[in-house]
């Protein structure tokens, strides 16, 4: 009895250090990314939000993003940006080649054993949208311009970054991927300090 005692205390110690180490590694990444209220201290709202947005480029210009958003006609892979393997193309909606759609190997959910990402909206950002070898100002005056973000307003885009399901993807990317800084939800509140400030844009 003592015996079987010993070894579910032992267990349940090893249980609770694992958490408490999930817990700290989920904190370590939370803090690469800094709170909206550590910038409320810079008066001039145009200072703000530069610096706003530089924060928000540690996502931005993150390789979880900027692979989705290529400048050319392939997506990249890796924290090294690689071409994707196997070959495959945007195609006409960002989908993929009507015979190699996405979705052939992408499915709705990460597929870990095989190191497939996945989510059930799996597909490319338009060219319109590339930020592939952009500055982060020209970045940022892409999400702005309706004209080239899906014609989404301030508001449609601030959901859009702290609560759409595809983007969050780059915070929970499975085995082999290092997730983007922060979370969606710290991301999302930066973004929005940063639109309540003005909406100012680094120089390209």
């Amino acid at each position: 009895m003592n015996k079987a005692v010993a070894i579910f205390s032992a267990a349940l110690v090893a249980a609770t250090l694992s958490i408490a180490r999930q817990d700290a590694q989920a904190q370590a990444v939370a803090d690469d990314l800094r709170r909206a209220a550590d910038f409320a201290g810079i008066a001039d709202p145009n200072a703000r939000a530069t610096a706003l947005i530089q924060e928000a480029g540690k996502v931005l210009q993150h390789p979880r993003c900027v692979n989705c958003h290529p400048a050319g006609d392939s997506p990249r892979q890796t924290d090294q940006r690689r071409a994707h393997q196997p070959l495959v193309v945007r195609g006409a909606d960002g989908h993929g080649a009507p015979t190699l759609a996405c979705n052939t190997c992408h499915g709705p959910a990460n597929f870990d054993p095989a190191h497939v990402p996945g989510h059930p909206e799996w597909h490319l950002a338009p060219l319109a949208m590339a930020w592939e070898g952009r500055s982060l100002g020209q970045i940022c005056e892409q999400i702005k311009d309706r004209a080239r973000n899906g014609n989404r307003d301030i508001q449609a885009l601030l959901h859009h970054l702290g609560e759409d399901t595809l983007v969050g993807w780059a915070w929970s990317p499975g085995v082999g991927r290092t997730p983007a800084p922060g979370t969606q939800a710290r991301f999302g509140e930066i973004m929005r300090a940063w639109a309540d400030a003005g909406a100012t844009c680094p120089a390209p």
